[in-house]
């Protein structure tokens, strides 16, 4: 039986307004750090696509590879459009799985 800690369409990027990947996974945690570790050959690890932008929660893994399959289909702009509404100083969401509140960098998150 699959695992499915926590399906999700995610976004990594190089750094503000960088290369963009868009990916879907069923362990966002796991995923992302395996980014991160560069444990993964291909297209993320090639253009350094290593800070989470980006994410969506779902509870159906066939929703969200419709979902990730709409977003390779977007124009850029909106892909930036969709970061910037959400995070619009591109922070590495990453950070809110792994630390606590008090040891989170201030001059990353504006603290």
């Amino acid at each position: 039986m699959a695992r499915y800690d926590c399906i999700a369409v995610y976004i990594l990027a190089s750094r503000r307004n960088g290369t963009l990947y868009i990916g879907v996974t069923s362990d966002l945690f796991s995923r992302v750090n395996d980014h991160k570790n560069g444990r993964f050959e291909g297209f993320a690890k090639k253009y350094g696509c290593k800070l989470l932008v980006f994410w969506e929660q779902y509870g159906d893994i066939g929703e969200a590879i419709k979902r990730e399959k709409q977003l390779k289909a977007w124009e850029r702009s909106w892909k930036l459009a969709l970061i910037e509404k959400g995070n619009p100083e591109w922070r590495d969401l990453y950070e809110d799985m792994i630390l606590p509140k008090y040891l989170r960098r201030p001059d990353l998150w504006g603290e």
